[in-house]
């Protein structure tokens, strides 16, 4: 025989659960779920009931048993007395149906996204699949097959997988990309501005076995070698997407940041913006491209450029530095010409006709940097030494240098690496004028937005691995993450919360569809105030600053 039982777990909250007695033995058949108020208890003690209808076993009482109507009873057959009936007496006491829990979902949860959704514009693409799969996308990333399951515990009758397929071909063939663009730079320019934008690339890659004309097998961070493709991403300076890019998986990243930058230019009119980005974009050829199209750039500068930039300082003050010490001179645009004259001790201002062979360059000295710059190389000096001393590595480390067959110690260059310990440079076409050293400095330091910004696409929104094979696929791909990317940027700033969190917050709140005397009604779920508190927040748009 089997029963229903109510377990009070550890975190306060009450697991429902089926078990039986065999042989006097009680065992967990299964396990229903567990509620946290009255409601939820409720709705899992019906789930319960309705796995123990069993033509085998009779109907257990789990104390929610319907009451009868109260009835009045009437006066035996007779004269009328003073206290007559006024009940007929062929009336018959009635029972009041079972009610049913015809199911539940998440709705409340798909309608606040639907609302984020809108209110950022994006229901310029009049696709509703487009909308669900954009929305599917950030509360579970899944396989398009699998999509139908997300939306369905939202409430939502998903599109057959062929309607959904189509609706990929319709993004591409559509150019859904190029209105989510323009809204989102809407959005941008209406809560802040874009007169500063951050630019980053990092690698999607495929479970293929074969590479074609955009899957290929190219440098990788993680030192895999799928086939993969290049993205890069522009976004404002709140980390917001603007623009996002696809290149071929072997492609340089020093080779993306144009293309993207003009397209971005282009599609908006944009005469005089600032583009930032890290040292894996600086090449003479993009920085050089970037400002004869009319664009100012920040970019991280190698700190192997330190000795030429800095070479009046290490001449007249040697290599002493103090904390957060800001030196604003000139770098060389090549190194065949150098226009800093280590003679002169007062660091030249840059000035683009003075100094036509030259860019801006911002250094900075930082102790804590210096600290974890002289524990790195430390480290790496000893991984050196012991393969000198014949130990093995993967690959020949830092500071080994081959002669001859005989391995040795590259003092000379670590002794350099140690008089830099603690620079970090910025280049950049800006003049002093218009932007000061420290505020050259505090842009650059914004690029941990667009970081973010990755890492929520990857881990969050699961864009990768990709399992699309033809380019159209693909792109269509990037268009709904990059959707996605944007409504959940946007949850973030206007509740102030993760997006997991509001996701694990939101998405317990069920409400229930069930039958009552023949009445099919809806309940909603109860709110508690952290609840509303989110509900609300992302109801109201919150300006960035």
């Amino acid at each position: 025989m089997a029963w229903v039982r109510r377990v009070r777990t550890a975190s306060g909250a009450t697991a429902v659960q089926i078990a039986e007695s065999v042989g006097g033995q009680r065992r967990i058949v299964r396990h229903v779920g567990s509620a946290r108020d009255e409601a939820d208890l409720g709705l899992l003690l019906e789930e319960a009931q309705r796995l123990l209808a069993d033509d085998r076993q009779g109907v257990l009482d789990l104390g929610i048993t319907p009451v009868a109507a109260k009835v009045m009873m009437s006066a035996p057959a007779g004269p009328p007395g003073l206290f007559a009936s006024t009940v007929p007496a062929s009336a018959a006491p009635t029972m009041v149906s079972r009610s049913q829990v015809l199911k539940t979902s998440s709705g409340l949860l798909y309608g606040a996204l639907a609302g984020v959704y809108t209110s950022l514009g994006f229901d310029i693409v009049a696709d509703e699949s487009f909308r669900d799969l954009v929305i599917a996308r950030v509360v579970e990333p899944t396989s398009l097959l699998d999509i139908d399951r997300v939306l369905a515990e939202m409430g939502r009758t998903a599109v057959s997988l062929s309607t959904r397929k189509r609706t990929l071909r319709r993004c591409h063939e559509g150019k859904y990309r190029d209105l989510i663009a323009a809204a989102c730079f809407g959005r941008a320019v209406t809560a802040g501005d874009v007169s500063l934008v951050l630019y980053d690339v990092t690698t999607l890659y495929f479970e293929a076995d074969k590479e074609d004309d955009l899957r290929k097998v190219g440098f990788s961070k993680e030192r895999r070698v799928d086939p993969q493709i290049v993205v890069g991403l522009l976004v404002d300076r709140t980390g917001f997407p603007l623009e996002i890019g696809c290149y071929e998986g072997n492609k340089a990243e020093t080779q993306t940041i144009v293309p993207i930058v003009k397209q971005f230019q282009h599609r908006h009119g944009l005469l005089d913006i600032v583009v930032v980005a890290d040292a894996g974009m600086l090449s003479a050829s993009n920085l050089k491209e970037l400002d004869e199209a009319g664009l100012r750039f920040i970019v991280g500068s190698r700190v192997t450029k330190a000795p030429i930039d800095l070479a009046s300082h290490f001449r007249w003050h040697g290599e002493v530095f103090t904390d957060a010490q800001l030196i604003d001179t000139i770098t060389p645009k090549n190194s065949r010409l150098i226009e800093n004259d280590a003679l002169v001790k007062q660091e030249p201002v840059w000035d683009l006709e003075q100094h036509p062979g030259s860019w801006r360059a911002v250094w900075a000295y930082s102790t804590k940097r210096a600290v974890r710059d002289n524990r790195t190389l430390t480290l790496q000096e000893n991984r050196a030494k012991a393969v000198v001393a014949g130990g093995k590595a993967a690959r020949a480390p830092r500071f080994v240098k081959n002669t001859n067959g005989t391995k040795s110690l590259d003092e000379a260059s670590l002794a350099r690496a140690r008089r830099l310990i603690g620079l970090k440079g910025y280049v950049t076409n800006i003049p002093t004028n218009v932007m000061g050293p420290g505020e050259v400095i505090g842009s650059y330091h914004e690029l941990w937005r667009v970081e973010q910004s990755f890492r929520m696409s990857k881990t969050d929104l699961r864009a990768r691995p990709m399992f699309a094979r033809t380019r159209d696929a693909i792109e269509a791909h990037l268009s709904i993450v990059f959707t996605a990317l944007a409504v959940s940027r946007e949850v973030q700033d206007r509740t102030g919360l993760s997006l997991r969190r509001v996701l694990r917050t939101l998405k317990p709140l069920r409400s229930a569809t069930v039958e009552i005397n023949g009445v099919i009604t809806t309940i909603p779920p109860a709110l508690g105030p952290n609840e509303s508190a989110i509900l609300n927040a992302l109801k109201t748009p919150n300006p960035r600053h």
